[in-house]
């Protein structure tokens, strides 16, 4: 189905829809990650007189690109080159510093513009709901990736690295994989990334030793890929244990990884890592693959009031039939791993804005097909006119950078055929006043835009900065910092 969708789009791109020379078609794109460039560049192909600007809350572009991906996977960052021509397309623009909700709402935006695309992603966290976990020394995976990678909303985290020689990481998909691996692995390494300096400083006189990586049900169900699996089964001086028990496959287990190539080969790369001679003593740190627990509660630590000393966890076995149907049940018995830190990678959550139909259950916007619902029976009828969701806001927090490449041009292909319909813009209809009329509103709210240009900035003196330590940069990490910087 995926597939038709793409050759459609693709036809639909192959011809430039908007003829409203008089009228150009006014688009505006909120948020500047994966999802929001794509957006744009795939509006630009198909409508070659319209005018797209693209806003962000932050003065820095290009969102989970810059704040997301770990310091050490440069390669997954290259992309950042295609986005800045988007940027730079002279339809194109894009406004940071730029806030949904405070600097401009909704309905001002869809007033404004013929189409309004939300791409601003998944900014806040789900929630356990169990006791303890308002403790200090726990935190979201995506509170610690914005400490370390230097978003200026998470300068101010300093998690507690001296005082605990162990962490526990709720989960087992790429993002705790990453956190777990930015603690593993030598910081002589991270020394020569785009790691956050303060970050780097911590890390080097961090005293974990031992990470524990902690998943409800099985390796066969395990949600890493094998590419990132196989990244920190490699780390030098690191001990990996894996119980043997837990990998015994069930028959149930078994028609799983006979579907699904990538946790076959998960599953095959732990069951080599626990075959390995452990050489205790020798290897200073330690990494644990921990299966069939789920965390009932967070342990108070008695030095330390109000401090988390560790996880109590409810062992698990699977129940269900059918490949991915499997869940994991409570058996009654319980066991403690001791931590001074716990990180939980469970999974992002969107936030809604006034005026924005929102399923709290599923954590998304209700669309169809890119389509914002009025509300969410899934009615495809019930469209909010000229109002479209693309990336996380659209599907929820799942895939890599390039699963909103199709994201984005299914919504766009949407928005095309609303166009040939007449449903947003004709020759008859007033003039949107689009970037004009956003700029004048901006201006008399005092509101300080930060332009392609003044981004261009900060590009480049975090470049000079990260050129005298053998970084590709060194990440200006505060408000305060980035707003001077786009200043000069």
């Amino acid at each position: 189905m995926q597939n038709v969708v793409i050759l459609q789009a693709r036809k639909w791109f192959s011809r430039s829809l908007s003829s409203f020379s008089s009228n150009p078609l006014k688009v505006c794109v909120v948020g500047s990650g994966p999802a929001g460039f794509y957006t744009a560049e795939k509006m630009l192909k198909a409508h070659q007189q319209a005018q797209v600007d693209i806003i962000d809350r932050l003065p820095t572009p290009f969102g989970l690109v810059r704040s997301g991906v770990a310091p050490d996977h440069p390669e997954t960052k290259i992309v950042i080159n295609q986005f800045s021509r988007v940027a730079q397309h002279e339809q194109c623009s894009f406004l940071g510093n730029v806030t949904l909700g405070s600097s401009i709402s909704l309905s001002e935006l869809r007033k404004l513009y013929h189409v309004v695309v939300l791409a601003y992603g998944a900014e806040s966290d789900r929630s356990l709901g169990i006791p303890g976990e308002s403790l200090k020394g726990i935190y979201s995976a995506r509170e610690f990736v914005w400490w370390y990678n230097g978003h200026p909303d998470g300068r101010n985290l300093d998690p507690d690295l001296k005082n605990t020689d162990a962490a526990v990481i709720l989960g087992q998909g790429n993002v705790a994989l990453d956190v777990a691996r930015i603690l593993l692995r030598p910081t002589a390494e991270l020394a020569t990334t785009d790691i956050a300096n303060y970050a780097l400083a911590a890390l080097e006189e961090s005293s974990i030793r031992k990470v524990y990586l902690v998943g409800r049900r099985g390796p066969a169900q395990a949600a890493c890929t094998a590419k990132e699996l196989r990244e920190i089964l490699g780390i030098r001086n690191v001990d990996i244990s894996i119980q043997e028990v837990d990998l015994r496959l069930t028959p149930a287990d078994e028609e799983e990884l006979k579907s699904n190539r990538i946790k076959r080969r998960v599953h095959e790369l732990l069951s080599k890592a626990a075959a390995k001679p452990r050489t205790a003593g020798l290897n200073q740190r330690e990494l644990h693959f921990v299966f069939f627990r789920k965390p009932d509660s967070f342990q108070e630590s008695e030095d330390r009031t109000g401090h988390v000393s560790g996880v109590h966890f409810e062992k698990t076995v699977l129940k269900g039939d059918g490949p991915g149907k499997q869940i994991a049940i409570g058996t009654g018995e319980f066991e403690d791993i001791k931590c001074g830190l716990v990180l939980k990678s469970i999974g992002y959550k969107s936030v809604p804005v006034d005026g924005l139909p929102f399923d709290h259950k599923k954590g998304i916007v209700p669309n169809f097909r890119g389509r914002v619902l009025s509300d969410t029976s899934g009615d495809p009828t019930l469209l909010e006119e000229g109002l479209y969701v693309c990336g996380w806001l659209k599907r929820g927090p799942t895939g890599i950078v390039a699963t909103n490449l199709h994201c984005a041009e299914e919504t766009v292909l949407s928005i095309s055929e609303d166009i040939e319909k007449g449903m947003l813009i004709s020759s008859a209809a007033l003039p949107k006043p689009g970037r004009e009329g956003l700029l004048q509103l901006l201006q008399d709210r005092d509101v300080r835009i930060v332009s392609f240009s003044d981004w261009e900035k900060i590009d480049s003196e975090e470049k000079r900065l990260g050129s005298s330590r053998n970084k590709p940069r060194q990440k200006l990490s505060t408000w305060d910092e980035l707003h001077k910087a786009a200043l000069e």
